[in-house]
């Protein structure tokens, strides 16, 4: 049996340890009006609320709720706007589904203090893996909860020019893992890692770090793979993201093959479904 699939993890949500058994979902939930995947736009309360519905009776484990667009080229909105609109979807989450762990999607220190303070938020992914606010890793620590560290050169509005690297893989593990031994001199316990497909990468850089994805699992960390309707498989197959889910599910299926431990999508039952049958193929984990 190959070493490189999913291990067991632990992680601590507001002081109760939990462990992990299986590869979990994060469904994802935009409260932006100009995400690159039109179908996951969600700018209304109706919207929020049939979405936020819609992740939690398809099986997520985990929602995670972002009002930034990060997509190439992507407004520049302000931290109050960003904030106003993270509250909105949260008041909502916490009314339809307040058992939900709730991880927020932001780059920013205060936006994050905010959202953890005033909603409890459980945990946050940051995007800029602490390029983006020389505040976050400290702010994380202080708030010990835990964080999604990300592999990303630039800014959302420049990332595809910084896409030249000597070796890919190389360089994106070192770069990750000097931010990791930062955060634990900070005493920053619970950390899970994301290589940020789509980000500052090519087409041809994404599958390359997919075809070595298990190389991550040497941090003895949980993976998160985000690859949900990427330009990574549209503009392969020759289709829109709105055509991708089927692509979506086959490197879902890979991913978690080859160690994963969080899917991070838009599509959450095909995602628990893949879950649930490579489990029952390699018994590699319980489907309870």
């Amino acid at each position: 049996m190959s070493e490189e699939h999913f291990h067991q993890f632990s992680i601590n949500i507001h002081g109760v340890l939990h462990t992990v058994s299986r590869p979990l979902v994060m469904g994802i939930l935009n409260v932006t009006p100009d995400s690159f995947y039109s179908g996951s736009r969600c700018a209304d309360s109706a919207s929020i609320t049939a979405r936020v519905k819609e992740i939690i009776s398809e099986g997520a484990d985990i929602i995670d709720i972002g009002g930034y667009s990060t997509r190439p080229g992507c407004e520049d909105i302000s931290p109050d706007e960003e904030f106003s609109r993270l509250s909105h979807g949260l008041e909502i989450i916490h009314k339809e589904a307040p058992k939900a762990i709730i991880s927020v999607d932001t780059f920013r220190a205060e936006v994050a203090r905010q959202c953890v303070e005033k909603y409890g938020v459980d945990i946050i992914n940051d995007i800029g893996g602490g390029t983006l606010d020389n505040g976050m890793f400290s702010t994380i620590a202080d708030l010990q909860v835990p964080y999604i560290l990300m592999h990303m050169r630039g800014t959302p509005q420049t990332m595809s020019k910084f896409c030249d690297y000597s070796d890919v893989t190389v360089d994106v593990i070192t770069d990750l893992a000097k931010k990791v031994d930062t955060l634990k001199r900070l005493g920053v316990c619970d950390i899970i890692l994301d290589p940020g497909f789509g980000f500052s990468k090519t087409v041809e850089q994404n599958y390359e770090l997919m075809r070595n994805l298990s190389e991550f699992l040497n941090f003895d960390l949980p993976v998160l793979v985000g690859i949900s309707r990427k330009s990574m498989i549209f503009k392969s197959l020759g289709c829109t993201s709105a055509e991708s889910l089927n692509g979506t599910t086959v490197l879902n299926t890979y991913a978690l093959m080859h160690g994963a431990a969080i899917l991070r999508v838009h599509d959450v039952r095909q995602a628990v479904e893949a879950v649930k049958l490579v489990g029952l193929s390699t018994k590699w984990w319980s489907n309870k």
